[in-house]
């Protein structure tokens, strides 16, 4: 996913949802109920010795998340004896993998957010198909959905560790009291409320634009509710162009509020999503920061700010009569080394286990639907997951589904497009433009 998670419970047909929701990027439809939260979990890896293997452990997470990972990888080392080596790519996943497939060194296994680009390791034959041992463990504990998102050419490459639930906005309790706010429905209301809060003396927002891929999830969520399902589905295939009415309706929005310098905190361009969230829950310059449902494990990790109290969240305002929407995203584990060790490490990230260590240390969701629902650690969690239930439309995070050169590579394609356009959000035209040409050259089309 490019960025982060957390979450839920839910009742046993919540819980499910979840998972059956997270789905096809061309759902428009609401989940339905499915298998209880306590399903079977009796095909899960098998510990074996793994004394003197060591193996190499490539994802994006850094700081607080690579904490909560690493608890995880600890974990398989005590099962198993084996030593690993944890490598951060932080954001810039596709070239740093790029560069060691095409040095012949790739890790052992790669967490990847980007489903465009598991495809292009899998063309490249630098993904390994998952040995059946693998598979009968997704098959177990995955809802058909999150199996068919792992499979690519007709075989399944990747096992979806982590989702995220990207249609959150988040804010302090205390500057909306102060300021006589309540929790916005629309966009329309929402841009009120951050004229409001400054009014009040407050900087409203805080935007982490030196992370591109921020932008993308803000474009995304305004694009799904102001544009509809369909036309979401018709730009993530690049049926239509990105010069489309549709996404200069979209563009002109966001320039509703990133024009309007005094909404947001200074900066915004060296502002990283991690400096982002403390903006706002830690050194308390800003009162709201939009993220995924991960901004909680940025405010457990590195605020004293209290998840729940001192920090809570809404949805991603509808955009007139749009129908609730959620964007989500994920990470998918992928074996680029085909050996026992890796085969071991990939039937343990496929099970309830090594997922349930996460979910209990919070900022975490799992697609794995054997993790115990009672094992989310709060309120909020159980709250984001609601939201994505009921979710009359979800959308798989678009940029993620995009060749990774348009939308998953620092300096380039969207990400850059965005970044310049947060730095001049009068230039609407010459964005969609911009994005079109990037777009005709990652897509070739």
């Amino acid at each position: 996913m490019k960025g982060p998670t957390m979450h839920r419970r839910l009742s046993t047909v919540g819980l499910v949802a979840v998972l059956a929701l997270g789905a096809t990027a061309c759902n428009s439809s609401s989940p339905k109920a499915g298998p209880s939260a306590s399903a079977s979990t009796s095909a899960s890896p098998t510990a074996v010795n793994l004394t003197g293997v060591t193996l190499e452990v490539a994802a994006e997470w850094q700081k607080d998340e690579q904490k909560s990972f690493q608890a995880v990888l600890t974990a398989f080392e005590q099962k198993t004896g084996a030593k690993i080596k944890y490598t951060s790519t932080g954001n810039d996943t596709a070239t740093i993998l790029g560069t060691r497939v095409a040095g012949g060194n790739p890790p052992d296994v790669a967490l990847i957010p980007q489903p465009g680009l598991i495809q292009q390791f899998v063309d490249k034959s630098a993904a390994k198909p998952l040995p059946q041992s693998v598979q009968d463990i997704v098959k177990a504990n995955y809802a058909q959905t999150w199996q068919d998102l792992g499979t690519f050419n007709g075989s399944m490459y990747a096992v979806w560790f982590k989702a995220a639930n990207k249609s959150t906005v988040w804010y302090r309790p205390e500057t909306f009291t102060t300021a006589g706010v309540t929790e916005p429905k629309t966009w329309d209301e929402f841009v009120k409320t951050l004229g409001t809060l400054r009014d009040a003396g407050v900087t409203p927002l805080s935007v982490g634009g030196a992370d591109g891929w921020t932008l993308t999830d803000w474009f995304e969520n305004v694009y799904v509710r102001s544009a509809g399902a369909d036309m979401y589905d018709k730009l993530t295939k690049h049926e239509i162009p990105w010069t489309d009415p549709s996404v200069t309706q979209a563009l002109t929005l966001l320039a509703d509020v990133w024009k309007v310098k005094s909404l947001l905190a200074p900066n915004a361009l060296q502002t990283t999503f991690p400096d982002s969230v403390t903006q706002v829950f830690g050194t308390k310059k800003a009162a709201v920061v939009y993220e995924g449902d991960f901004v909680a494990g940025v405010i457990s990790g590195s605020t004293k700010a209290k998840v729940g109290t001192d920090a809570k969240f809404f949805a991603f305002p509808n955009v007139g009569t749009s129908p609730a929407s959620v964007i989500g995203g994920g990470d998918a584990a992928v074996m680029m080394k085909d050996s026992p060790g890796a085969v071991a490490l990939m039937e343990f990230l496929a099970g309830p286990e090594a997922a349930d260590i996460w979910v209990k240390l919070g900022g975490f969701t799992s697609p794995n639907k054997s993790v115990p629902a009672a094992d989310y650690p709060d309120d909020t969690s159980r709250a984001i997951a609601d939201l994505l239930v009921n979710a009359a439309v979800f959308k798989f995070d678009m940029s993620d589904l995009a060749p990774s050169q348009f939308g998953g590579t620092p300096g380039q394609g969207e990400w850059k497009d965005l970044q310049t356009f947060l730095g001049n959000p009068t230039a609407v035209t010459a964005t969609a433009a911009k994005l079109e040409a990037d777009a005709k050259a990652a897509y070739k089309k």
